[in-house]
């Protein structure tokens, strides 16, 4: 079933646990995170960056998740990530998306309240849940390229929110988009401060390669959301060159694609382990 983010975030909230959301790219990469969150009983985020959006089209996808929705009995939402370009926000909201990051995050901090305003009073007036970031995680997201990080501050944060009217919001507390070079440091008093001042769910982006036990103390400090891509990639294209590797006359993608399918699946099941949601449906 199709449901709110703002609904999935609230439950895990109030119960305290936190949902992934996982990047998917096609129908392959869909069917692992949707398959494994079923087996396991858990709600799920689906994300779909400007990149997947443009691959995809708008439509295959509103498609693919509206058969989803159809299929499977487990509270499903379609998040935009990390989108930029407010006129195609708007688009995607008057196709049916329920649920958009804006990320204005870049900009300075008046900037950034008034693009993600603009995008809030849109989005409010459909129902749509709005994500929005303050501070800046360094590394690469698809191609967007931050060199140094900016952690959130507290007290902006707390303004940043009452001026928005957005229903969750992306902290900056130390982590990266990719993969880490050297071992994460996050800054869990930050993150303290922050839960003290917002009482709105908060999203940890990034978190690809954390430990368990690191992701599960910033759940237990007001993290509700876990932003999971770089890893489900690395999963399937591993297995798939493998496979290949192996079975160099095969040109089915039906049997290719299972091998892949199933390595993702198996880094979605443990995502859901770690964040605690599993027989949460």
């Amino acid at each position: 079933m199709l449901v709110s983010t703002q609904f999935i975030l609230r439950n895990a909230q109030e119960q305290g646990y936190a949902v992934p959301a996982f990047n998917i790219h096609n129908l392959e990469t869909l069917k692992a995170v949707i398959e494994s969150a079923v087996e396991l009983r858990s709600p799920v985020i689906i994300a779909a960056t400007p990149g997947t959006i443009k691959y995809m089209g708008k439509e295959y996808l509103l498609h693919m998740i509206e058969a989803a929705r159809k299929r499977y009995d487990i509270p499903i939402s379609l998040h935009l990530d990390h989108h930029e370009d407010i006129s195609d926000i708007k688009n995607c909201i008057d196709l049916g998306v329920s649920s958009v990051m804006i990320d204005a995050s870049h900009h300075p901090f008046e900037k950034n309240i008034q693009i993600v305003q603009e995008v809030s009073v849109y989005a409010k007036q459909y129902g749509v849940t709005v994500e929005a970031e303050l501070g800046q995680l360094s590394g690469i997201e698809e191609d967007i390229v931050v060199e140094n990080s900016i952690y959130t501050d507290p007290y902006q944060a707390k303004e940043f929110v009452e001026r928005t009217n957005i229903d969750s919001l992306a902290v900056a507390i130390g982590t990266a988009h990719g993969l880490y070079k050297g071992k994460p440091k996050l800054d869990l008093q930050r993150l303290t401060n922050i839960r003290k001042q917002v009482d709105i769910p908060l999203v940890l982006h990034g978190a690809s390669g954390l430990s368990d036990s690191l992701v599960q103390e910033t759940i237990r400090l007001g993290i509700c959301k876990v932003n999971i891509a770089t890893e489900l990639k690395i999963a399937f294209g591993t297995a798939l060159r493998h496979y290949l590797f192996s079975h160099p006359e095969e040109n089915d993608p039906r049997k290719y694609f299972s091998d892949a399918i199933m390595a993702m699946k198996r880094v979605v099941a443990d995502k859901i382990k770690m964040c605690k949601s599993l027989n949460r449906v």
